[in-house]
């Protein structure tokens, strides 16, 4: 790993860049670095004007672009047992720890260098930099600036998602819906409870659907063996209702989560749903006519689908280690984004363990880095003219 890599991950692993936070001292950073060879940055800040989005591109304009694309939030690192400055970059045994070390600020500090390193050779085709904010919390930030880049006159080639991979080929992953769901009923003193309508049971009801709906889509939904789980999943993740026990619950209100393949509709999986609670629902108002149930959606992002024998795929694979393999996973990225926006080829690929990611003492392996490196370096040398 060059010097100057690290040196870049130190300044990106310095700045607490929670989702919580502001990245704006992060984006500033990046952009003057970029700017110090000539590239200019396009910034898409979001509405609060706090956190921002970053787009750079050096080479010819008039030809499709390699955009290299990360995200610059991380999870929060409070209430873990690190051993290490969590933000700070720790460099012991082979490792460098710290939060976002892995997930994914490696990957963004060998894209930056790249950068770097493009800005001095002439290109026959263009190399590009996308970085994000609020990754973390749904894919939510890339969104406007895709907002942009979908009415740029020239969509990229293919598009390098560098999540931690291991430096494998990820060309598939699960979309995801967020649900909030309210239960509602009719408010009563307990001892009276069969007269109303107890919202914590109307939920258990609705939670019973969700398992219903569990079992269908593992018996009769879309398949994929590519996956650790090979079918789309329906999770409850967060429940909170009542007052006091003496009190029949009106509000009962549960988050749940639907990652899908993407051969299996969201829109087609929720209208079914709505079906079962109106059912609940219709069972209930025999008591009152307050009984409801409603489901609002809270986030959503589409899966991803890359095809082995996509030109993009084949083009990158030149690069890639003779063991490169290629994948499917169950977690989320904002590849799926890229593709359902800019209709561009994506795949997922960088440095490090998903493994690592999230935990306290977070590492990435400098071996793994070194082979980043060695992927974009392969890269860039194809772009020369």
């Amino acid at each position: 790993m060059k010097p100057r890599v690290l040196e870049i991950l130190k300044k990106l692993m310095a700045f607490d860049t929670v989702s919580s936070e502001s990245n704006m001292a992060l984006i500033e950073y990046v952009r003057d670095l970029l700017l110090t060879q000539g590239i200019e940055s396009l910034i898409v800040k979001d509405a609060s004007g706090k956190k921002a989005n970053l787009f750079a591109s050096t080479g010819p304009e008039v030809r499709p672009g390699v955009l290299l694309s990360g995200h610059t939030d991380v999870v929060p690192a409070a209430g873990q047992a690190w051993t290490f400055p969590p933000f700070a970059a720790t460099v012991q045994d082979g490792r460098i720890y710290g939060r976002g070390s892995c997930d994914m600020k490696g990957f963004i500090a060998l894209a930056i260098d790249a950068m770097l390193d493009a800005a001095h050779h002439t290109l026959n085709r263009p190399l590009q930099l996308a970085l994000s904010h609020d990754e973390e919390i749904g894919c939510v930030g890339v969104r406007r600036l895709l907002d942009v880049l979908h009415l740029a006159p020239m969509r990229p080639f293919l598009c390098v998602v560098g999540e931690p991979t291991n430096m494998q080929f990820v060309l598939g992953h699960k979309g995801k819906g967020s649900y909030r769901t309210y239960c509602r009923g009719l408010e009563a003193h307990s001892s009276l409870a069969p007269r109303s309508v107890n919202a914590i049971h109307v939920a258990c009801d609705f939670i019973a659907a969700l398992r219903e709906s569990q079992q269908q889509l593992q018996r009769h939904g879309a398949q994929d063996s590519d996956y650790d789980v090979p079918y789309s999943t329906v999770h409850v993740g967060q429940i909170v209702g009542g007052k006091a026990l003496n009190i029949v619950p009106n509000l009962c209100t549960l988050d749940f989560e639907v990652r899908n393949l993407p051969a299996d509709n969201l829109d087609q999986f929720l209208e079914q749903l709505r079906e079962r609670a109106e059912v609940i629902v219709q069972e209930a108002k025999k008591l009152s006519s307050v009984a409801a149930i409603e489901i609002e959606t809270v986030n959503t992002y589409p899966g991803l689908d890359t095809h082995p024998s996509v030109e993009a795929v084949r083009f990158l694979k030149q690069f890639a280690a003779p063991d490169t393999g290629t994948a499917k996973v169950s977690f989320g990225t904002e590849g799926g984004l890229f593709k359902q926006r800019l209709d561009v080829p994506v795949v997922v690929c960088g440095p490090g363990s998903i493994e690592q990611a999230h935990k306290p003492d977070e590492f990435i392996e400098i071996s793994q880095m070194d082979a980043g490196e060695a992927f974009l370096h392969g890269l860039l040398g194809s772009l020369k003219a």
